[in-house]
């Protein structure tokens, strides 16, 4: 069973990706905000981590960094989620750390094929 950390400060997405991942044998972390998402990572060194972008305090682009750069968690394939859909903000994603993007909605059998192919790296 793979354990995946999951950094978004919705709560009906949240909600939803926890169904999403639970149904397909995954075991799911939450964190609700970049900083929490970073300590999360280091404490529990999940196999994957879908991050958000858009959050308060730390967004998820600053947050992927430090995850990415912290030689415990560098390890750790990054997925991003965000509502951001310009080619930029995948870019700046890619350039941050992130294996892959998606932009919201995310629909289950795309979030499911991504995390196949980045935990299989």
């Amino acid at each position: 069973m793979y354990k995946v950390l999951v950094v978004e400060d919705s709560h009906s997405e949240m909600a939803r990706f926890r169904d999403i991942l639970a149904n397909s044998n995954f075991e799911v972390i939450e964190a609700m905000n970049g900083q929490q998402g970073v300590e999360m990572a280091v404490t529990h060194l999940p196999d994957v981590i879908l991050m958000d972008i858009v959050m308060p305090e730390m967004n998820g682009f600053q947050a992927t960094r430090k995850i990415t750069r912290n030689e415990m968690t560098a390890h750790i394939p990054v997925v991003m989620i965000s509502t951001k859909n310009q080619e930029t903000d995948k870019i700046w994603g890619k350039r941050q750390g992130a294996k892959a993007y998606l932009t919201k909605p995310v629909y289950e059998a795309e979030l499911l094929r991504i995390l196949d192919a980045v935990i299989g790296q």
